[in-house]
């Protein structure tokens, strides 16, 4: 039987339905929205989509959203002083630098620029003090898509605590916050990366499957315990044709997108896992929308904290 789909989409729409009490009451209260800075340097086409998605659906959920752009060829010292502004400016409540940044800015930009940004706007929730914070879970702001992933969970009705929980990828922004979330709600948590041996074995103990490792249909049925519960967060443009016939059957809507579009963005799990699980996100329509709407519930939530102050 196909596995159940978690329906990402449904459960964004739920959460921004959710927030618009809470930014409806801000704005009562101080007389603005809650306001979110976005920073975004040089012309990454797929940065580009990302801010235009975050812009559209912020001003849909009532917040105020601003884009500064900063120029490719631009220092990173040019990004610092963007972030120093908004932090100092009393109508923005949340700060987010879309990554990547411009090669050009240097191997440690990223770094530079994360540790720049006011703890208490730090809607990514990507600072060494909110990560801080998540290890010893306590309240802070976390990570977008990994409390996304939570939420998506919950609201499915799957059960965390007792289970067994498996995350291949060990990146800051989902792996390891994933595994400390998990961890936090009494899971056994395992994270798993490229040097760990026999990693279908090891995915295969999982209840719960999280894929984040940026590399497209690299999770195949063999992978996943019969009924686990999917979570792919993978999002990985592909073009090459052969490789997505190789993936979707003739008849799948997949490969009438592909031909209309000459590319397809595909997760870091093989489609056949739908055979084998019991659950699974698909992609799109899955992770991304609890990714946004998280950056949402942030902004509102450091907008709330920032009153109490």
């Amino acid at each position: 039987m196909p596995a159940r789909i978690l329906d990402g989409a449904a459960a964004g729409a739920a959460i921004r339905a959710e927030l618009k009490p809470r930014v409806d009451a801000l704005h009562a209260r101080v007389g603005r929205p809650p306001g979110l800075g976005i920073v975004l340097a040089g012309h990454d086409p797929g940065s580009e989509i990302y801010v235009r998605n975050k812009l559209r659906t912020a001003g849909d959920a009532g917040i105020r959203a601003e884009l500064i752009r900063v120029a490719a060829e631009a220092p990173v010292g040019e990004v610092l002083a963007t972030v120093a502004a908004l932090n100092a400016r009393d109508d923005i409540d949340g700060i987010l630098v879309q990554s990547p940044l411009p090669a050009g800015m240097g191997d440690d930009a990223e770094t530079r620029v994360i540790d720049a940004i006011d703890p208490a706007k730090d809607v990514d929730g990507f600072t060494p003090v909110n990560a801080g914070l998540l290890v010893q879970n306590r309240p802070g702001l976390v990570a977008c898509t990994p409390s996304g992933v939570i939420e998506l969970l919950d609201r499915s009705g799957i059960e965390i605590k007792g289970a067994r929980a498996v995350i291949i990828g060990r990146s800051d922004i989902v792996g390891k916050p994933m595994a400390l979330l998990l961890l936090h709600r009494h899971a056994t948590v395992t994270i798993c990366h490229s040097r760990t041996q026999d990693l279908p074995g090891v995915a295969r103990t999982a209840d719960i499957l999280v894929a984040a490792i940026g590399k497209p249909a690299f999770v195949t049925p063999d992978f996943v315990k019969p009924g686990a519960v999917v979570i792919d967060v993978g999002i990985n443009p592909v073009s090459d044709e052969a490789r997505v016939r190789a993936w979707f059957p003739p008849e799948s809507p997949r490969l009438a997108a592909f031909a209309r579009h000459g590319t397809l963005t595909v997760g870091d799990v093989h489609p056949a896992v739908a055979e084998v699980a019991g659950a699974i996100t698909p992609v799109p329509g899955g992770v991304g929308p609890l990714t946004i709407a998280m950056l949402l519930a942030n902004t509102v939530r450091a907008a709330e904290a920032r009153l109490r102050t």
